[in-house]
């Protein structure tokens, strides 16, 4: 187990190359330059923001509305047509549980309002539990007093940010922008370029990459990206569930040999599905009907796995004194009643992160620096920690007249999202590696692990408040 972190943590550790780090340090750049006088002119936009998913979108927001970069001209390149409005009717298959971090940076931007006016549902309490085991760790604030996140569709979150941008003049967003070449400021270049499918060029003083984790922005980069497939799939779905369900709000969350299974609260009787496990098996389910998909996924939940005799005595002593001093004891979840139609989906799970986030004139975001394993919830949540950080070095950089693109203020960013990210992104892996066997020793001492952090409350908050912020 520690020769895999330490090869990862290697890998993941920030190394700006050298190439980086001789590129030219150009100042004062101005839109002027074109490739031949027959061309039509290069656009020129100080920001251009590669990829309009939920992170790029956001940070199109932040900077727009931030009042030290008013001055700054800023686009926004997404490849589809046109945005989509989320339905008012039914419940999209994917989510998110927004952190606290994630909240704060919504509020500042005005989207959280939209948010709570179209549909979020509140998690005060979350349970995780062992299938080999039914050793369990419990996260919730006193009295159920506070929220440890908020389970948001990605639909209704990436509809509210766009409502805020209609009213930022210095934005503008292009549809249909399909980027098919990028050039950065290196090898006496005195801008950044991009080239997009319909022939036109395009210039700036910051490339933001949001492109996602094939990004074409980082590979233009050159950097090393360290990736690691988990042959498994998450499998999603929108779920109804049975009448103990009422008030729903607790996430739940079941370490299964083949996977973690979790039902994110949707509203007092919904929830969404998030199920990882092995490819084939996603497949499989997928192409069940709805009522054995249903029988499948109660089954998960509910069935009991063969237990280690020797293991068993050892976690009963551990329980009996843990119970007798926390009086917690597993609790079960609701049973599923039906599946949504035409919501079940599946999509690739691996890990990924790129030796360094910045370059001189462009710089990574979201999944085009990072990917992880959705089973802590983390994922678009380092994006949007990434937005936060980015917004606030550039801000300052341009109040303190450093310009946008110089990679000494670019690098502050990379320190402070590596300082964060990276241990998200480790422990993540080793959970999702830890978890994935039923090896007696193995599922012994994790279980002993789990309960005795459970016996623990401060340390239960700190690993809330560190995940959440």
């Amino acid at each position: 187990m520690s020769s895999i972190l330490s090869g990862v943590s290697r890998s993941l550790l920030p190394r700006v190359r050298c190439t980086v780090l001789q590129w030219r340090l150009a100042s004062g750049a101005t839109p002027h330059a074109t490739s031949s006088s027959s061309e039509k002119p290069a656009e020129f936009y100080d920001i251009i923001i590669a990829g309009g998913g939920m992170v790029g979108t956001t940070l199109a927001c932040s900077l727009g509305k931030n009042p030290r970069l008013a001055d700054r001209r800023i686009l926004l390149l997404e490849a589809a047509t046109g945005f989509k409005q989320p339905s008012t009717e039914t419940y999209s298959n994917r989510v998110s549980a927004i952190s606290k971090g994630t909240h704060r940076l919504m509020k500042a931007i005005g989207a959280w309002e939209q948010i709570e006016a179209t549909r979020v549902k509140p998690v005060l309490k979350m349970q995780v539990w062992d299938a080999c085991s039914d050793a369990l760790i419990t996260f919730n604030y006193d009295d159920l007093a506070d929220n440890i996140s908020w389970i948001v569709e990605n639909d209704v979150l990436l509809a509210s940010v766009y409502r805020q941008l209609e009213g930022v003049k210095n934005v503008d967003i292009r549809y249909g922008a399909r980027m098919e070449g990028c050039g950065l400021i290196r090898d006496g270049a005195e801008m950044s370029t991009v080239r997009l499918s319909n022939g036109e060029q395009l210039q700036c003083e910051l490339l933001v990459g949001a492109d996602g984790y094939n990004s074409l922005v980082r590979r233009t980069m050159g950097v090393d990206n360290f990736t690691l497939a988990y042959d498994q799939m998450g499998v999603v779905a929108t779920l109804k569930l049975g009448g103990a369900a009422a008030n729903n709000v607790t996430a739940w969350q079941r370490f299964l040999p083949t996977g973690p299974v979790a039902l994110l609260p949707l509203n007092d009787e919904m929830s969404s599905l998030v199920w990882s496990t092995s490819i084939s098996e996603a497949k499989r389910l997928l192409h069940l009907d709805d009522h054995s998909f249903v029988a499948a996924l109660n089954e998960a939940l509910t069935k009991s796995y063969p237990r280690n005799n020797v293991i068993e005595e050892v976690l009963k002593n551990v329980n009996s004194f843990i119970t007798s001093t926390t009086g917690q004891r597993l609790e079960q979840p609701p049973l599923v009643e039906a599946v949504v139609e035409k919501s079940r989906a599946a999509f690739p799970l691996g890990l990924g992160h790129t030796s360094t986030y910045v370059g001189h004139g462009v710089c990574l975001i979201g999944d085009a620096a990072h990917r992880v394993h959705p089973l802590a919830g983390q994922g678009v949540n380092l994006g949007f920690g990434d937005v936060q950080c980015l917004t606030d070095v550039l801000a300052d950089a341009n109040y303190s007249g450093l310009g946008l693109n110089n990679l000494a203020q670019l690098v502050k960013y990379e320190q402070e999202r590596l300082r964060h990210n990276v241990p998200v992104i480790l422990t993540t892996h080793g959970l999702q590696r830890l978890y994935t066997t039923d090896f007696p020793p193995i599922v012994g001492l994790r279980s002993i692990g789990l309960t005795i952090t459970n016996s623990l409350p401060p340390v239960k908050k700190f690993l809330m408040n560190y995940a959440m912020s």
